[in-house]
């Protein structure tokens, strides 16, 4: 069975998991879209970098799954501030 999501089912699901991380913790999703978010970027640009030196056989798929996984936790957070009005729970108490 080869199952080959397209691009815009992994960034659904992606904001999916992030949204669910969101409303579970803010705290948490905070940390992790900071984290994890720089960590992604940085990776990718080595990645970029490393390329633009001398071409790879790592597919372009790999480059727009890298850049989705730093877009969708922002999208989250973007979500989730609009839906509580800017509000994060941390900062409130």
């Amino acid at each position: 069975m080869n199952l080959r999501l397209s691009l815009l089912e992994i960034f659904l699901l992606e904001v999916i998991v992030w949204l669910v991380i969101w409303l579970l913790n803010d705290y948490m999703a905070t940390l992790l879209t900071f984290t994890l978010g720089a960590i992604v970027l940085a990776v990718l640009v080595i990645a970029l970098i490393a390329e633009a030196i001398e071409r790879s056989k790592v597919p372009r798929r790999y480059f727009h799954i890298m850049a989705l996984s730093i877009l969708a936790p922002l999208v989250s957070a973007v979500i989730y501030l609009f839906i509580f009005g800017g509000k994060l729970g941390f900062l409130e108490s």
